[in-house]
């Protein structure tokens, strides 16, 4: 969708922010995108919002204050940073929970601190590092060593005292009585360098604080530099199980943006593509579930039967693990000659060996023993933590991109969108089981129906989008995956933002776990689809 602004004035933006959600609807924040929106604007944020009940989409755009850091107050509670100019605006963390993570995100690489949220700390970089690399005058330097992040034990708050001057205050994050163990970043559960900083009380989980950025690669920064064909070779390097659905979302903006006209061709194979992609996630998630309970035979099922969802991929992309197969106009080649074939025949063998995974561990008593009220979240903190995708669709949020914002074939097929109610682990994980069968649905109608045509659209030499911005999503693997683009009408991007599904599910670790057992900790991170480097990007 082009981006259309509503813009409120400093003092108003977080009243008419509540208005947005409690008389017009907008309940949840998809995203918050930071900005250096170049020396006449400054630095500021673009906001996101949907109306889960008609499904409109709303965007935002807020520019920030700045001061003067004063005496004694700075971004690390040292005074390191007195006399430079700090950019502020109103924290909506207490609107949409989900903005907690967003917001600190926005803090990490553009020094925007947020008055009022409690905790403004950075998110992926070391405590120590200097500066804010997405704004446009970041200079990089190597003055860096490899010492251990001393990691402040506090959160920093931001507000205007009565004369208006910018202060600052330390919260705790932990008691003297507090018992903290790290989970991770080095651990069979996290799936990935994720590390996430348990507070106990005996075996009680209190409070979870994530930590990210082990891997961060700095993509966004780096796409900047990059024109629109060079951005497309490192999509596949974030959520691998969800390559398709990555590429599809970023070539997606750009086609919009270019006003570029698909063939019905292209169209039919990116959906049956994405498919494919779902059936290869979906079955390695119901896999590790299985792997992380102890049940050992479900996992060499799935990983058994996956196998076979390779092997068709692999035929016409070339690649197993990830693929580079979509791009701005089409395909990079025509599908394999038996991929038609091959897809009938995959339809067929999977639909009763999916069963098969009931069998052995999804109808187990031990496993509904396990997962059921295992991380419950209700559907009103799905949607304010913004947990899309299965995990949300099993507390009954009707949230799938494919429905709500249909794009290629998805509403000219019956099919099916999964929910349930039981609000927990033991849901997520049946959730998954049903969208495999719609996975196939969805391929079986298309298969035999794949029209002529061309593969690729011919663009010109040198790329260039239009002024503007732009936000295209798709149904992920995990969830909405959607990228935002800031384009200044040249080869490159003046600003890329993707939305990653995983790091709203991490996020709301806290609130499932909150009162739970320290093992349901284990079970929960089994249930919720994360991928690491799709988060850290």
């Amino acid at each position: 969708m082009k981006l259309e602004f509503l813009s409120f004035e400093f003092d108003k933006f977080a009243k008419e922010m509540q208005n947005l959600k409690d008389k017009k609807g907008f309940d949840y924040l998809v995203t918050i995108v930071g900005e250096d929106f170049g020396a006449e604007e400054g630095l500021g944020c673009v906001y996101i919002l949907e109306n889960t009940k008609t499904h409109e989409r709303c965007s935002v755009k807020m520019l920030a204050k700045t001061q003067v850091c004063g005496d004694g107050m700075s971004s690390n509670g040292t005074g390191e940073t007195d006399g430079q100019l700090i950019a502020y605006i109103p924290t909506v963390s207490n609107i949409w929970r989900v903005a907690d993570l967003l917001e600190r995100e926005v803090y990490d690489f553009y020094g925007i601190v947020f008055l009022g949220h409690p905790d403004m700390r950075r998110l992926f970089l070391r405590s120590d590092f200097k500066g804010f690399p997405l704004r446009k005058d970041w200079k990089f330097n190597d003055e860096y060593t490899l010492e251990d992040d001393d990691e402040p034990d506090y959160g920093l708050e931001y507000y205007l005292d009565k004369d208006g001057n910018l202060q600052s205050k330390q919260n705790k994050l932990f008691t003297a009585d507090d018992y903290v163990i790290n989970i991770g970043p080095q651990h069979p559960a996290t799936h990935g360098v994720l590390r996430l900083q348990t507070v106990l009380e005996g075996e009680v989980v209190k409070k979870i604080y994530p930590h990210f950025g082990y891997i961060h690669r700095g993509i966004e920064k780096m796409w900047e530099g990059m024109t629109y064909p060079q951005t497309l070779a490192l999509t596949d390097r974030l959520n691998y199980l969800g390559a398709m659905q990555h590429r599809h979302a970023l070539v997606g903006v750009i086609e919009e943006a270019m006003g570029v006209e698909l063939t019905d061709r292209i169209r039919y194979i990116r959906t049956i593509m994405d498919e494919l992609q779902r059936l290869d996630s979906h079955l390695l998630f119901t896999s590790c579930v299985a792997q992380d309970l102890g049940a050992l035979t479900a996992f060499l099922y799935g990983m058994r039967d996956r196998e076979h969802v390779l092997n068709v991929m692999e035929e016409t992309t070339g690649g197993r693990l990830i693929q580079n197969y979509y791009r701005i106009g089409g395909l990079q080649d025509d599908i394999d000659p038996n991929f038609v074939s091959n897809c009938k025949a995959l339809v067929k063998y999977l639909r009763p060996t999916i069963q098969e995974y009931m069998d052995v561990f999804g109808d187990n008593v031990i496993t509904h023993n396990r997962l059921e009220n295992c991380g419950p979240m209700s559907l009103d903190d799905c949607i304010s933590y913004a947990v899309t995708g299965p995990a949300g669709r099993a507390s009954g949020w009707k949230n799938d991109v494919r429905k709500n914002h249909s794009y290629d074939l998805y509403d000219k097929v019956e099919w099916e969108q999964c929910t349930l109610d039981t609000c927990d682990s033991m849901g997520r994980y049946l959730v998954h089981i049903n969208e495999m069968y719609q996975s196939l649905n969805i391929i079986e109608q298309l298969i035999d129906n794949i029209p002529e045509g061309d593969f690729f659209v011919k663009q010109k030499p040198i790329i260039k989008v239009p002024e503007g911005q732009w936000y295209f999503s798709v149904e992920g693997v995990a969830g909405e995956f959607g990228v935002y683009l800031d384009s200044r009408g040249d080869k490159s991007p003046y600003r890329m933002k993707m939305r990653p599904m995983g790091l709203s599910l991490v996020g709301a670790f806290d609130p499932m776990l909150r009162g739970q057992k320290i093992a349901d900790l284990i079970a929960t991170c089994a249930a919720i689809d994360v991928v690491i480097p799709d988060i850290d990007r």
